[in-house]
């Protein structure tokens, strides 16, 4: 049975709490997201792929799909 993956989660920013709803890129990590009011580049925690696991809703697709990312995960 497929899992279905969702390809849309709510960041966060850290710095000033602004969220917004994106669409994850279901071919590569996000390393690097510009909050659009602070404008704080964002990168992944110690141990996270992509900022949508470090501060996004949904994990990234990869994550949901296999339960793990890495070098025989996604990037």
């Amino acid at each position: 049975m497929n899992k279905e993956i969702i390809l849309e989660s709510k960041l966060t920013c850290p710095e000033c709490g602004h969220s917004k709803t994106e669409s994850m890129p279901t071919d590569a990590c996000s390393w690097f997201y510009q909050c659009e009011q602070c404008e704080v580049i964002l990168k992944p925690k110690e141990g996270d792929c992509c900022v949508y696991c470090s501060y996004g809703t949904v994990p990234c697709p990869p994550i949901q799909e296999n339960g793990r990312c890495g070098s025989e995960g996604c990037c």
